[in-house]
């Protein structure tokens, strides 16, 4: 019987320190569980504030970027309407009544006369520049009006075209242009 009794106590000493043992593991099992939830929300709180960070980011891209296409589009339909705008006034000079373009001529043939030798026109003003001007005609060029002058040896030339004008015009007041146009 005392075999019997040095194995229970044995075995009661080796129950109690399994017990030690488990209570002191899951001691250890529920710490490092705290730890690993605790830390699982410590990354999902930063991955959460990242992802608003990430969306309002993206979002502000995107408004910057919708108020770029607007201003682009903006400024395309500005562009055409500045190009029109051109294009009548090209037009309506090209359609302007001989009388128009007989005083237009004089004038400038009268203000640059000595200036040059040598006159060229289009071929529809050509009887009228031969008839206002003194200086040789000496050929058409592709224009929608006005003339060029040259002097002797053709170092000097001055345009006086009505294409050339108008673009000078153009790039000068196309700011006050633009101003009165779209405020």
């Amino acid at each position: 019987m005392g075999l019997e009794t040095v194995i229970k106590d044995i075995m009661g000493a080796a129950q109690t320190e399994v017990n030690m043992i488990n209570a002191d593991a899951d001691a250890e099992v529920s710490q490092i569980l705290d730890d690993a939830r605790q830390t699982a929300k410590k990354i999902m709180g930063e991955r959460l504030a990242k992802a608003e960070d990430d969306i309002k980011r993206l979002r502000q891209q995107e408004i910057s970027s919708a108020n770029l296409e607007v201003k682009r589009t903006m400024l395309n339909a500005r562009k055409e309407v500045l190009d029109k705008v051109y294009d009548n006034a090209i037009e309506t000079i090209a359609s302007l009544p001989e009388t128009k373009q007989e005083e237009l001529l004089k004038a400038i043939i009268d203000e640059n006369d000595s200036n040059g030798s040598k006159i060229y026109s289009n071929k529809d003003s050509e009887k009228l520049v031969k008839k206002l001007s003194s200086l040789e005609y000496t050929g058409n060029i592709d224009c929608i009006g006005g003339l060029i002058m040259e002097n002797d040896d053709g170092t000097v030339r001055l345009d006086y075209t009505y294409d050339i004008i108008m673009k000078n015009v153009n790039e000068q007041s196309l700011k006050q242009t633009s101003d009165i146009l779209f405020g």
